[in-house]
């Protein structure tokens, strides 16, 4: 028989974690042997592998600012209706080309509202599709602001019971229940499924070659390794960084600087002038083995974003990690309160950010034995069983 067909709707607007989480869903699934379409709605991410059947750029979008209420088009200009309609068209063609036999929609209801124009036309057309096909949501453990309040989430119900089956939720219940966030998540009894938390890919051996450029002694020694995600709001940390370093006791170690494929060219440049009065410091955008660099480096010091966060557990790396707060962010600082109580990694609070202060916490991490959070790391393997396992179920 034909595989299974999946479209997987994803729409990242300021960073990258979103998408990168979406795209390790689709890969589980992908392998699990159910043939996904990837529709894809942000900005187009360079040396990004999207290893599904079929992938649909829609005409990319991204977010003026933190409160995400504008949405800007591919050349910076505030979005039209004329743009929504082009938008909304490309998404049903490819639900029609697709005719898949379950849709999966991340985050909306509990977010992304600003693409209502685009995805009710959608799942309107795929509830009356017959046969109807399985309609699920895809949400990270912890929703953004707002969801605490009873009205809105009344609302955010109201889309879900008109629409989806199901909302798989890729967090550890034993971790954060989703009712932390998300105040009528009792409402949801028997339609929500813990997944355990997604994390593309594994540590391994870093290919070979010079570690850090200048010091033939220090060549040998392993990295302190700064990161920033997409690097859209990262230029705080990694000055920050610079300066902590002749502070901590991990001076003597080269250090390398991921300023992310959003730093702009000023911020990269700025980088680069600073790192250069200094030895064995390496500053670069992206490294498609950051993954394997985290479980060699001596320590990773990050913004808390979901996927670097559960690449650092999966790395087991030790770690310092400073939670993006900007707009009314709180999903980055509440879990990584609860992994510091575990001792999983070492924190330091965005309003707390100063080179003396994150010298400290360096120097703890790198003094402290690290403790590995018991957490479940299987989230896409997982959720690729369940796909599996309900369309069995519904064409028995």
């Amino acid at each position: 028989m034909a595989a299974w067909r999946v479209l997987f709707y994803v729409q990242h607007l300021l960073g990258i974690g979103h998408l990168r989480r979406a795209v390790a869903l689709a890969d589980g699934m992908t392998r699990a042997g159910l043939e996904v379409t990837l529709v894809t709605g942000g900005m187009p991410v360079p040396g990004l592998d999207m290893p599904v059947a079929h992938c649909v750029q829609l005409a990319p979008a991204s977010a003026a600012d933190l409160s995400f209420k504008t949405l800007l088009d591919e050349q910076g200009h505030p979005v039209d209706d004329a743009w929504r309609l082009r938008r909304r068209t490309q998404l049903m063609q490819a639900w029609a080309t697709c005719e898949p036999d379950a849709v999966v929609v991340e985050l909306f209801p509990f977010g992304r509202r600003q693409m209502r124009f685009e995805l009710l036309p959608m799942l309107e057309a795929a509830i009356a599709r017959v046969p109807r096909p399985l309609v699920v949501c895809s949400v990270r453990d912890v929703l953004g602001g707002g969801q605490s309040d009873p009205a809105r989430a009344d609302r955010t119900l109201e889309v879900f019971d008109r629409y989806f089956d199901q909302v798989l939720v890729h967090g550890d219940a034993d971790l954060v229940a989703f009712g932390r966030t998300f105040v009528h998540a009792d409402r949801l009894a028997g339609r929500l499924h813990y997944t355990g938390y997604v994390v593309a890919g594994g540590p391994g051996p870093v290919p070979s070659e010079p570690a850090v450029v200048g010091g033939a002694a220090e060549a040998s020694q392993r990295e302190v390794l700064v990161s920033v995600g997409g690097g859209a709001v990262g230029r705080q940390l990694l000055l920050t960084a610079l300066a902590a370093r002749p502070l901590s006791s991990l001076h003597g170690h080269p250090w390398r600087l991921l300023a992310g494929i959003n730093a702009s060219d000023a911020v990269f440049e700025e980088l680069q002038a600073l790192a250069q009065r200094q030895s064995s410091v390496v500053v670069e955008r992206y490294r498609a083995d950051f993954a394997q660099r985290l479980g060699q480096c001596r320590l990773s010091i990050s913004q808390a974003g979901y996927n670097t966060v559960m690449e650092i557990l999966q790395a087991r790396a030790p770690a310092v990690v400073v939670p993006f707060a900007g707009g009314a962010e709180t999903e980055q600082t509440l879990r990584a309160r609860l992994l510091a109580e575990r001792g999983a990694l070492q924190l330091l609070e965005e309003p707390d950010l100063e080179p003396q202060a994150l010298a400290r916490a360096i120097d703890r991490a790198a003094a402290v034995a690290h403790r590995p959070a018991a957490v479940r790391l299987d989230g896409a393997a997982d959720a690729a069983r369940w796909m599996l396992r309900r369309l069995q179920e519904r064409s028995a």
